[in-house]
């Protein structure tokens, strides 16, 4: 089965996304990496520095993988334009990521200024990956304003509380034409195994992974619940009912 995820021109095979903000130490990013199989792989500008190699987080990604710098601290749509392409200009690519988000306690993203920023970014060229709170008019002004796919969140950044969004996400997964890629409080790998049985196209994990006590053994389980919710997904699970259905017969046995 040829199964392969097309976004801004690249084919990806392996739909869980990697973010890099919270490992104790950069060193465990290319074994992560290894384990799962990631092939994109997002960082914030300022820790994009090749001065500094033991900080520069870019140095320890793998080359092969798709770099998706983001815009991490902008807090308008001008700031975030601003972070892209200086990210651009410092030789990390067209992906980009992007956040903005103005309110300092759940971390919510403002979609106003996301939209924005995406329309011209994207007028600029970028593949813009815009992270979002789900909702249906704002990822219709994403598609409009020109994103590569949107990334609503399934919880508060780094809360690892699952897919508290979960009918949200899943409006968008059923009215959006492009990729849903849940992104941020997803905590568990059955959480990413759910998100993609619902037709999820991806989802990005950085909390879960990189706080757990062995991050490289749970990036291969999140790896391996990625792959298990896109089959089950593929394969159309069966409905559900409110009452039980018997799965032999119940006569024809024994008195009968």
């Amino acid at each position: 089965m040829n199964d392969v995820l097309k976004i801004g021109g690249q084919e990806l095979n392996n739909r869980l996304f990697l973010g890099t903000g919270k490992f104790s130490s950069n060193k465990y990013i290319p074994e992560v990496v290894r384990i799962s199989g990631v092939q994109v792989v997002t960082v914030a500008l300022r820790r994009v520095d090749p001065e500094y190699e033991e900080e520069n987080i870019a140095a320890f990604v793998p080359q092969d993988c798709v770099l998706m710098p983001n815009t991490s601290g902008a807090r308008n749509a001008q700031e975030a334009v601003r972070i892209a392409r200086l990210a651009r200009a410092a030789g990390c690519g067209n992906w980009v990521k992007i956040e903005v988000i103005t309110d300092n306690r759940y971390l919510l993203p403002d979609n106003d200024e996301t939209v924005k920023a995406t329309e011209i970014l994207a007028g600029e060229g970028f593949v813009v990956l815009p992270y979002m709170s789900p909702d249906l008019a704002a990822a219709k002004k994403l598609v409009a304003a020109g994103a590569a796919a949107v990334m609503p969140l399934g919880a508060p950044i780094g809360s690892n509380r699952g897919l508290k969004t979960k009918e949200l996400v899943r409006i968008l997964i059923d009215e959006i034409p492009l990729p849903v890629i849940v992104d941020a409080g997803i905590g568990r790998p059955s959480e990413a195994a759910e998100a993609m049985e619902m037709g999820a196209a991806a989802v990005l994990v950085n909390t879960a992974i990189a706080t757990a006590g062995d991050p490289v053994a749970m990036a291969g389980a999140f790896s391996l619940a990625v792959k298990a919710g896109r089959m089950a997904y593929l394969a159309e699970p069966g409905e559900t009912v409110e009452y039980a259905r018997a799965s032999s017969p119940l006569t024809g046995f024994l008195r009968d």
